[in-house]
């Protein structure tokens, strides 16, 4: 079965403040091809979502994965779906994802 992949808007928002942090530091071009990967990796999820880590330590379903070595991924499986939370960059915090701040 194919999953459905979701960018949630804080996902989105997320991958947009980080190609503006990359670009500053290393160009568009380097930045673009970041996200990219990313993106792309996000949508290998579509035949095989069950990986990572589960942390329903902080939100019950919550998975976290890691990304080159920069990136957290956080998502949840709902159904036929892939909801992609959060993309974290640098070592941002997880545990905030469970605040309802």
């Amino acid at each position: 079965m194919a999953y459905k992949i979701i960018i949630s808007p804080e996902a989105r928002s997320d991958l947009i403040s980080l190609f503006r942090f990359v670009a500053e530091r290393s160009g568009k071009d380097t930045a673009l091809s970041y996200v990219e990967r990313i993106e792309a990796y996000c949508c290998s999820f579509t035949d095989f979502p069950v990986r990572g880590t589960c942390r329903d330590d902080i939100v019950p379903g919550l998975r976290i994965v890691g990304f080159e070595r920069r990136v957290t991924i956080a998502f949840h499986i709902e159904r036929e779906r892939v909801v992609f939370d959060r993309v974290l960059y640098g070592g941002r915090s997880l545990e905030r994802l469970g605040d309802d701040d």
